[in-house]
C-alpha cells in the first residue's frame, strides 16, 4: 500500500517497498556508513558538568523555521571557518557543552574506546576485545585464538584481520569503531546462542 503525497504537491511517493526506498526490516542486510553513523549516533549524546541526561538540542534550516539552537547555514559556515563540531555546538550552547560516550549501549558488552586499537595498544579494552574474539573463534575456527593477555601484537592483528575478513569489513588488522561493534555484535550473537534454552 503506497502513501502519496503528490496530491499535496510533493513529486514523490512512498512506496514501503525495498525496490524503491530504504526501510528497517529485521534480519535484512544493512549499508555498513548506516550501520556506522547509527552506531556512533546513539553512543554519543551532548551533556553539560553535574547534568545526568542529555542536553536536547534543536536543529532548524535558518529559512522556514528558525529556534534557538543551531541553524543549517550558522553551522555551516562556522564549518567553512575551520570550527570542529563541539566547537560548533559550544558556539550555540556555551562553553561548558562537552560529547559523552554511552558506558552502555543494549546488547553491546561495552562501547567504543573513543580510540583505535592496534600493535602497541594494552589495556582492558584491549583484553576484553581479545576474549570476545577468542568466543566468537569457537564457531569461526579461521579465527587464530588468543591469549587474552591485555596486549595489542602481531597475533592480535591478525585474529583481526581475519574477523574482518569473514565479515566484509576493510581488512586493516585495527579495531576502529566499526569493527569494534561488528566483533560486539558477533560475540553478543554467538553468546546468545550458546546459552540453554
Amino acid at each position: 500500500m503506497a502513501s502519496r503525497y503528490r496530491n499535496q504537491g510533493y513529486d514523490f511517493t512512498i512506496t514501503s517497498s525495498t525496490a524503491y526506498d530504504q526501510k528497517w526490516i529485521y534480519g535484512r542486510n544493512t549499508y555498513e556508513n548506516i550501520d556506522v553513523l547509527v552506531d556512533s549516533i546513539f553512543n554519543n549524546y551532548l551533556a553539560r558538568p553535574g547534568v545526568r541526561q542529555p542536553i536536547f538540542t534543536s536543529y532548524c534550516d535558518g529559512n522556514r523555521t528558525s529556534c534557538d539552537g543551531l541553524s543549517q547555514w550558522g553551522s555551516k559556515y562556522l564549518g567553512d571557518e575551520g570550527y570542529s563540531a563541539i566547537e560548533i555546538i559550544r558556539y550555540y550552547y556555551g562553553n561548558d557543552m562537552y560529547i559523552a560516550t554511552a558506558e552502555q549501549i543494549s546488547g553491546v558488552p561495552s562501547s567504543f574506546p573513543g580510540y583505535n586499537l592496534t600493535v602497541g595498544a594494552s589495556g582492558d579494552k584491549v583484553r576484553q576485545m581479545q576474549q570476545q574474539l577468542n568466543r566468537i573463534a569457537e564457531n569461526y575456527p579461521a579465527i587464530p585464538s588468543l591469549i587474552a593477555d591485555g596486549i595489542y601484537g602481531s597475533r592480535t592483528a591478525e585474529s583481526v584481520r581475519t574477523f574482518q575478513r569473514i565479515f566484509g569489513l576493510p581488512v586493516t588488522g585495527v579495531v576502529d569503531f566499526a569493527t569494534w561493534y561488528a566483533i560486539s555484535r558477533i560475540y553478543v550473537g554467538v553468546s546468545r546462542i550458546a546459552e540453554p534454552g
